[in-house]
């Protein structure tokens, strides 16, 4: 795996972890980070080393803070070299019908990673987050997480995001989110409470949560687990005929000799798991 500039990169017993690290801009993220997220979303797809993926930002005060304004959307020339080698630019042409997307490539599923991410939201998430966001298998925050999208305070129109989260998270709540824009944030408690995020921890025991739920995922047959992530998020994006009928395909491609070998033989070994409640 290459080094990074903006990301901080390890894996641990099947288990990659993906840092934004650029905490003195809240883990904004700028053109080199798009690149780079990419990249190791990417390179994930054949790393069979990984099973499961975790990502975080740097420090304890933001996860991350969405686009980099000061480097995209400043007066400078917004134009740049996409992963995929093409020339982009930062939002609208000479008409709106021509607009380069600058989240394009920051989420897993937008770069076709179907193994699980696990979100772990250390700070605020907030406008750009909800791409990533919007795009893992779940989120477990910090206590003192909070999740807001500027967009409007600053006169842009919140569509991408929202339309991300609305995956995540009701109606209603994602409207109030995007009307609101900088005047209110909504804590951990509260996404907690709509479904967002599915635990809150104390900030010094996130990684370890994370670290359990990861590992946990990660010690069972990598085939039925990517078939899972896959058949679920069809379920997401397809009427209910639609995907039950994609259900077969998914079981079938999603299970062979070898996982069901290994599944029998934890069955037969007689150890039994140690369940933790949520």
């Amino acid at each position: 795996m290459a080094d990074y500039e903006t990301l901080l990169y390890e894996e641990v017993d099947g288990v990659a972890w993906v840092t934004l690290n650029r905490p003195d801009v809240y883990n904004a993220f700028n053109i080199q980070m798009q690149h780079e997220l990419r990249d190791v979303w990417r390179a994930m797809r054949y790393n069979d080393d990984v099973r499961v993926a975790v990502l975080t930002g740097a420090g304890d005060k933001a996860f991350c803070t969405g686009i980099d304004r000061t480097e995209t959307m400043g007066d400078e020339d917004r134009r740049t070299q996409t992963p995929d080698g093409e020339s982009k630019t930062v939002g609208s042409g000479s008409t709106p019908f021509h607009f380069d997307d600058p989240g394009d490539y920051v989420g897993p599923k937008s770069n076709d990673l179907w193994k699980p991410v696990i979100a772990a939201v250390n700070g605020m998430a907030c406008g750009g987050a909800f791409y990533m966001l919007g795009e893992v298998e779940f989120v477990i925050a910090a206590d003192h997480a909070t999740f807001f999208d500027p967009h409007v305070t600053y006169g842009m129109t919140a569509a991408f995001e929202p339309i991300h989260m609305l995956q995540k998270m009701p109606f209603n709540e994602i409207m109030r989110v995007s009307l609101l824009g900088n005047h209110e944030r909504m804590s951990a408690g509260r996404a907690h409470q709509i479904g967002l995020v599915s635990e809150v921890v104390p900030i010094g025991d996130l990684r370890a949560t994370a670290d359990w739920a990861a590992n946990a995922i990660a010690s069972a047959p990598p085939l039925a687990i990517e078939g899972t992530v896959r058949a679920i998020w069809s379920g997401l994006e397809h009427s209910r005929s639609q995907a039950l009928a994609l259900g077969y395909a998914y079981v079938g491609m999603g299970t062979n000799a070898e996982s069901i070998r290994q599944g029998q033989e934890a069955f037969a070994s007689g150890t039994r798991i140690e369940w933790r409640l949520r």
